[in-house]
């Protein structure tokens, strides 16, 4: 089978389109993979720059939708069954082995694309939003990154769980892209924006924010909160380093820094999987659906890991064999 294969830690240019045997396994479910999601840990693996440091040859890939090729018996899947799981590593190829834990069957009504779309942002910030941030109808989010795949799931999911969203763009011509997906309010990342922020909330500040991206936009993130409101702390796209917090902001204003490791925690509680799963395929059966991906085929891997880099993607990137 052919697969995008990581031959060197430097960046995307360490890849290569190859082929490798076939996966066999008695014990885990081979899936044909109809498309395989890009997220931004991908990148940082490629770079050697992620939590886990692998050395190649490797094959990236966390997130994959497609069909059931073979399966274990009282795995409770079976072949031809449309699927979706959380690979960790592998999903950059035609056929992948995932353990039948980290297996979920796919909604009705979404393709093997959008399926991809819903496993890692999706299921990251139901985690987020629900249980790491406690979010209640009627609050406000800021989302900050929100034309990422990040932003986009958490603008959607705050929306169903009836929040007012404010998104944050610093892309050119990213703003009605936003708005589609269901902002209320979509602001400009620029000097000010946490003037603008408190005037769209009429001097209130926001009960909770999403921070996909960290660097600079982190201080002025906590000024904007509410009393009690809580900052998510998602990732750090920025690039602009790990940013850091003096604690008596918190405690004078009654604030909350919250960390979402949703990879660390299904790591420890395996079956969150299936307990996230079902919240979401509630949500996909109410007509919740994430907007279309952008799509390339597995060939031309580099160049779209390098567009998504470049900052280039709306929304979701998923690669298909």
């Amino acid at each position: 089978m052919k697969a995008l294969v990581a031959q060197a830690l430097t960046g995307t240019s360490g890849l290569a389109y190859v082929d490798v045997p076939d996966p066999v396994s008695d014990d885990a479910v081979i899936v044909d993979v109809g498309a395989a999601g890009v997220c931004f840990p991908d990148l940082l693996l490629l770079r050697g720059e992620y939590q886990l440091r692998l050395e190649p040859p490797f094959t990236p890939g966390m997130e994959v939708a497609g069909t059931v090729r073979s399966a274990p018996g009282g795995s409770g899947f079976r072949p031809g069954q449309r699927v979706s799981a959380m690979t960790m590593l592998g999903g950059y190829a035609e056929q992948v082995a995932v353990a039948p834990s980290s297996v979920i069957p796919t909604p009705d009504g979404i393709d093997d694309g959008q399926a991809a779309s819903l496993l890692g942002n999706y299921y990251t910030m139901q985690f987020a939003l629900a249980r790491r941030g406690g979010l209640q109808a009627g609050e406000t989010v800021l989302v900050l990154g929100s034309a990422g795949g990040i932003g986009v799931a958490s603008i959607q999911l705050a929306k169903a769980m009836g929040a007012k969203v404010i998104a944050m763009v610093h892309r050119s011509g990213a703003e009605e892209f936003v708005t589609s997906v269901g902002a209320d309010v979509v602001l400009p990342l620029t000097d000010g924006w946490r003037q603008a922020v408190l005037d769209a909330t009429d001097g209130q500040g926001v009960d909770l924010v999403v921070d996909p991206i960290g660097g600079d936009a982190f201080d002025d993130a906590i000024r904007v909160l509410a009393p009690e409101g809580r900052l998510l702390v998602i990732g750090f796209a920025a690039g602009g380093g790990i940013p850091t917090v003096k604690v008596n902001r918190l405690l004078l204003r009654n604030v909350s820094v919250v960390g979402v490791g949703w990879g660390e925690f299904l790591r420890r509680h395996p079956a969150a999987q299936g307990q996230v799963g079902a919240e979401l395929n509630k949500l996909v059966a109410g007509g919740l659906r994430p907007p279309p991906p952008v799509r390339h085929p597995l060939s031309d891997g580099t160049a779209a890991l390098d567009a998504l880099a470049g900052g280039q993607v709306r929304g979701k990137l998923v690669l298909e064999p």
